[in-house]
């Protein structure tokens, strides 16, 4: 069991938004609504959910950092593939693009897991997991 007790808890809101972050890795809108989600209900959260949410909303402001430096790399490596020059930058942004979903579908997991267990997130302002 958690060190927070409050058992009245509901999990079933941050287990749709981890539900609706893992449905996004195919299609980005589901990411959105569901970062809106946890956003709008942090405030409101028991403690052990508050912990779910924050970690939610990090994961999201992180992977979309990462996922725009690789998109940025990928657009500007493509005119100037023409160049060359541009191929090794398509390259690492689809390397970067690609570690970030992995990333991101990682901490969904990690996170989908503390709260089956009904447990709080042990780091929810962490990096990495």
């Amino acid at each position: 069991m958690s060190v927070y007790s409050d058992a009245s808890e509901d999990r079933v809101l941050p287990a749709i938004v981890y539900g609706l972050y893992l449905l996004g890795l195919v299609t980005i809108l589901p990411i959105f609504i569901g970062f809106v989600v946890a956003l709008a209900n942090t405030g409101g959260a028991g403690p052990r959910m508050r912990t779910h949410f924050i970690f939610q909303s990090r994961s999201v402001w992180t992977a979309l950092g990462w996922w725009v430096i690789g998109l940025l790399l990928i657009i500007l490596g493509i005119p100037l593939s023409l160049l060359l020059v541009g191929v090794p930058m398509i390259v690492v942004g689809a390397l970067i693009f690609a570690v970030g979903h992995i990333w991101f579908a990682l901490r969904c997991i990690l996170g989908l897991l503390y709260l089956l267990k009904d447990d709080a997130y042990p780091r929810p302002r962490s990096w990495l997991f």
